[in-house]
This record gives structure tokens, C-alpha cells and sequence, in this order.
């Protein structure tokens, strides 16, 4: 998953398959007063998983109360953005070695990483038109022409 990511950060790879590697992944999150650790930022609440113990000690390091081991839970990405995400009820997202420089990756609540159900990007239809789920906005879908296109 780093070796995905950093590919990603110098703009090659296909974020589909960024995406896919992050659902086929184990990442090990940690765990604080018996829940998941998260952040929120930007009016979204941020699971932190790491790719492997030595991210997750970089982040101790900074974070965490001195010596103290940190626990954390050994989880698929696929899991926490399809189980985890929706459960919170409030908009939220993966966030990837966030203590490793140049080696972090996010994953919003967007439809194509998060259940539609869970996306704050997501189209509802409602008898007045299409809105935004997130801001009750219209959404204008522009002008289709005759054709088609």
C-alpha cells in the first residue's frame, strides 16, 4: 500500500486501483478509549490507519504519551470505509500514514470510496429535483441535448 501510494504522489497510477489496494489492505488503526482513533478536520471525522508498525511509530512519536505502547486493531481497509465509515453517522474518511512525510494519502466520504449511503457527495432525488446530500443544494446535471450527449 505505501510503495501504491507514493506511485500515486508522483502522479502516476490509476486512483481506481489506489482505491482498490486500500480496500485489499490491513491497516493497523490505533485504538483510544476503546474506540478507533480518529481526528476531525475540515467537518469530517478522519480514521487513522497505518501500512505498517513503523508508520504507526512515527506517529506515536508525535502523538503519543511517551513510552506508553500504543493498541491498535488489525483491520482491511475494505472494512473500515464499508462497515465503519457508515456506522458514525457523520461524514467521515480514511486517513493513511499521516505522520509519514510525503507518504500520506486520504480518502474522502465520496461515492466510490465510501457506501453511497455514507458519501457526502452523493445526488438524492427529491419531487423539487436532484440535491447535494450534504448541503441540500441543487445540483445542476447542465443541459442534455437531443442526441444524447
Amino acid at each position: 500500500m505505501a510503495e501504491r501510494i507514493a506511485e500515486r504522489r508522483r502522479g502516476g497510477d490509476d486512483p481506481r486501483e489506489l482505491v482498490g489496494e486500500m480496500r485489499r489492505s490491513v491497516l493497523l488503526v490505533p485504538i483510544a478509549d476503546g474506540g478507533l482513533w480518529s481526528v476531525r478536520a475540515g467537518g469530517v471525522r478522519w480514521i487513522c490507519g497505518f501500512t505498517d508498525r513503523a508508520a504507526l511509530a512515527r506517529f506515536a512519536l508525535r502523538h503519543g504519551p511517551g513510552d506508553h505502547p500504543w493498541d491498535f486493531a488489525a483491520l482491511l481497509g475494505a472494512r473500515i470505509v464499508d462497515e465503519i465509515v457508515p456506522s458514525l453517522g457523520e461524514p467521515a474518511g480514511l486517513a493513511v500514514d499521516i505522520a509519514t512525510e510525503d507518504g500520506s494519502m486520504f480518502f474522502p466520504p465520496v461515492v466510490g470510496i465510501v457506501p453511497d449511503e455514507a458519501a457526502v457527495d452523493r445526488v438524492e432525488e427529491h419531487p423539487g429535483g436532484p440535491t447535494n446530500r450534504r448541503t441540500d443544494e441543487p445540483v445542476d446535471r447542465g443541459t442534455e441535448r437531443p442526441d444524447g450527449r
